[in-house]
């Protein structure tokens, strides 16, 4: 009788071993990456500091947010984000300005935290999404506004991050 058999592989992955079929190891690809030796050594002290525990994790989430980068890019796309502004609630009319700001784009706007620093100082985090250009221009009209010391968005594509996330 003429029977096929199939390899077993085992791949060690954080110190426990998998067994893995041919559809696994299918859909896994290895790649090799010259880098000079000090670039690969800040990168393994990167990884080390953020837990990593080998460097293949840590190219797929760089690869990964470059990927959602690219994405959050396009003026259509659609995004989630978070505008962080730390302010000054003492600037004159500042709370109320940026309050107008967001119902003037209350479809952009989900939700808002607002949390007291000390006696003069605020953080505000406001919750958007909405195509990329009008999140961007909500949250460079918000960062903008007189009297906010510092402001950052950070946006994401949730459809991006299902597309290129491999999990």
């Amino acid at each position: 009788m003429n029977r096929r058999v199939t390899p077993i592989r085992y791949v060690c992955y954080a110190e426990r071993y998998f067994v893995l079929d041919e559809a696994s190891m299918a859909q896994l690809s290895r790649i090799g990456v010259s880098l000079d030796s000090e670039l690969l050594n800040r990168f393994d002290k990167f990884i080390a500091e953020k837990g990593y525990d080998n460097r293949s994790e840590a190219f797929r989430d760089l690869i990964r947010d470059r990927l959602v980068g690219s994405a959050v890019v396009a003026s259509k796309s659609p995004v989630v984000g978070t505008v962080t502004l730390i302010y000054d609630h003492h600037a004159r009319l500042l709370p109320e300005k940026l309050a107008d700001l967001q119902h003037e784009q209350h479809e952009i706007v989900i939700s808002t935290l607002h949390a007291h620093l000390d006696h003069s100082t605020c953080l505000e985090v406001v919750v958007l999404r909405g195509k990329s250009r009008g999140v961007q221009q909500l949250a460079d009209r918000l960062i903008s506004t007189k009297g906010v010391k510092h402001g950052r968005l950070v946006m994401s594509s949730p459809q991006a991050v299902s597309r290129h996330s491999g999990r």
